[in-house]
């Protein structure tokens, strides 16, 4: 095995898991477990930042081709996704787990439909399942197999991927569309018109 393909698995592995726990809180029907696997998902996060971080900081300053410096280059590509995941994400994330928290209470609490739509929202799986694309594209880079190497190869791999996450956004965007929906106030029924007053004549007493 490469030198640079050990540093990479490790960081494939944390953000392949990362994605995985992300795509499955949105069917978590109890908060309880909601709130459990948010905090892995906090943990995941954050473990796969600093590990790409650490990478990319650690190429930069050292120059030559070390397995250090072959690891960041082929991270470059996962660069992007990962900084949306520390902006965006992160924070989406840490909100949720506050409001799965406010059921801690009553731990066998329904999850509400707003708070599985929240976790729904595609900038926290979105994110999160591109970086670890890009990533498991680095590892397969460094294990030999060089899709973009040759041009008849390149078009139809970059291709295949913008489509694969164009495919993972539309998925995200209707399954928290129709959670959001499920999560809306049921529409009042529009008031009944006021009976038309009995006449006072009708009503009285009859008078012979």
């Amino acid at each position: 095995m490469d030198d640079h393909l050990a540093v990479l698995l490790p960081v494939a592995a944390v953000w392949l898991a990362a994605g995985v726990v992300a795509d499955g809180l949105p069917r978590l029907d109890r908060a309880r477990a909601l709130r459990r696997r948010t905090g892995w998902l906090s943990g995941l996060t954050l473990a796969g930042l600093v590990l790409t971080a650490t990478v990319l900081i650690l190429g930069l300053q050292s120059a030559g081709t070390t397995p250090i410096d072959r690891a960041a280059g082929a991270l470059t590509l996962a660069a992007a996704p990962a900084l949306v995941v520390a902006v965006c994400t992160v924070r989406r994330v840490r909100r949720l787990r506050a409001g799965a928290g406010a059921f801690t209470a009553a731990p066998d609490t329904p999850a509400p439909h707003g708070l599985r739509a929240a976790a729904a929202h595609p900038l926290i799986g979105l994110p999160l399942q591109v970086t670890a694309l890009a990533v498991v594209s680095a590892v397969v880079s460094a294990a030999g197999v060089d899709l973009l190497a040759t041009p008849a190869v390149a078009g139809p791999a970059i291709t295949v991927g913008v489509l694969g996450v164009l495919a993972i956004g539309v998925r995200h965007a209707l399954r928290h569309n129709r959670l959001a929906e499920r999560a809306q106030p049921l529409a009042t029924m529009p008031a009944q018109p006021p009976a038309a007053p009995r006449s006072a004549r009708a009503a009285g007493p009859l008078h012979v």
